[in-house]
């Protein structure tokens, strides 16, 4: 025991404690009658030590390793998902604080709401508190989903959210990285994984479908996610983004004149020819209807002045991405070009437009 514990930088007393509320139990003995731990033993006490530092408590460490339903590979899959999340978590206050630094270099002032804001642990973890408001299911793009789906009976819901286009006729398991987002899914939703989309913790086909909505765009590596994805189902089905039309940025109004950065934003996304290789899938483009219930970032293109709405904004991570000053800068413009009649006259064709192609598209296998 004295070695194990040197090895794993914890005192034999906690070592003993572990034994004797059960959670890692030595299943042999020395001759002499000390406490001996198999190689199973030290692959416990690894994934209780792994939670104890991600701060989880003995009892759901316990409820965690104890779980009959995963294996090894599972729960180490599972692991590792929550420590990704923790690496994003500490990549995006890096990143924030680098933004402030930035700022104060220039002479310009942070807000204390600005400070607060920049440094959310993660980026659902900063906007996702306000999903509740303006991120809903949009019927119609949910129609086209569920035509996708097929006749599938099983579902995987990759980077799920609060739960937006699960279908509630269909026998489903959510994914999600983000506790924030996890808390906000109402009662009665399908279960909830902690996990990230490049490791999913579940054996290979397991699923009939698996479906990720205006998600992939967060993951670290979505060549990784749509890879996994097609691992562990049959089919697969993704709305995501168009970046391959030369001058895409051109498309929506707002990221031709007022906020040329979404273009950097997904300067490194992959390609959707290529997302549609991985998984073997054909694209076809899903329009934006005037009056879209789902607050996504195009969903107000005929609508310009929900864009002035603190709300609206940070329920869509654009805004985060792009940074304070450029927001700051795009809402000062428009709302300019609003009061003058300027946007008006520069966006009169989309006036009696019911829906419009701003680059959305749905992969289906």
């Amino acid at each position: 025991m004295g070695r194990v514990a040197e090895l794993a930088d914890v005192s034999v007393r906690t070592l003993h404690h572990y034994d004797e509320i059960g959670l890692v139990r030595p299943s042999a003995r020395t001759a002499a009658g000390y406490r001996a731990y198999s190689a199973g033993d030290v692959e416990r006490l690894r994934e209780v030590l792994a939670y104890r530092r991600l701060g989880f408590g003995l009892r759901e460490v316990a409820e965690l390793v104890g779980d009959p339903s995963t294996d090894a590979v599972a729960r180490l899959r599972r692991l590792r998902g929550l420590l990704v999340e923790r690496r994003d978590r500490a990549d995006a206050m890096v990143a924030a604080i680098d933004r402030e630094l930035t700022t104060r270099a220039k002479g310009l002032k942070v807000t204390p709401e600005e400070q607060l804001e920049m440094l959310g642990a993660r980026l659902y973890d900063t906007i996702g508190g306000a999903y509740t408001a303006t991120r809903r299911t949009e019927p119609r793009i949910a129609e086209r989903i569920r035509d996708a789906l097929g006749d599938a009976r099983t579902v995987l819901n990759v980077g799920a959210g609060t739960g937006s286009y699960e279908p509630a006729d269909r026998d489903v398991t959510a994914v999600e990285p983000s506790a924030v987002m996890r808390e906000q899914r109402p009662a009665g939703s399908a279960p909830c994984v902690a996990a990230a989309a490049e490791n999913l913790p579940f054996e290979d086909r397991s699923f009939d479908v698996a479906m990720a909505v205006s998600t992939v765009h967060h993951w670290g590596n979505p060549m990784a996610g749509l890879r996994e994805m097609r691992r562990v189902a049959r089919r697969v089905v993704v709305l995501t983004f168009d970046t391959d039309e030369p001058g895409w940025p051109d498309r929506f109004w707002l990221t031709r004149d007022y906020l040329p950065e979404f273009a950097a934003v997904l300067a490194e996304f992959p390609s959707l020819a290529a997302m549609a290789d991985a998984i073997g899938a054909r694209a076809e483009p899903v329009p934006v209807p005037w009056d879209c219930a789902d607050g996504l970032f195009e969903a107000y293109w005929r609508r310009p002045e929900a864009y002035l709405e603190e709300d609206v904004r940070r329920a869509v991570s654009v805004w985060t991405k792009v940074g304070p000053e450029a927001e700051r800068r795009a809402v000062r413009s428009l709302g300019d070009d609003l009061r003058s009649g300027r946007w008006a006259e520069r966006n009169a064709d989309l006036a009696d437009l019911d829906a419009a192609d701003l680059g959305l598209r749905l992969l289906v296998t």
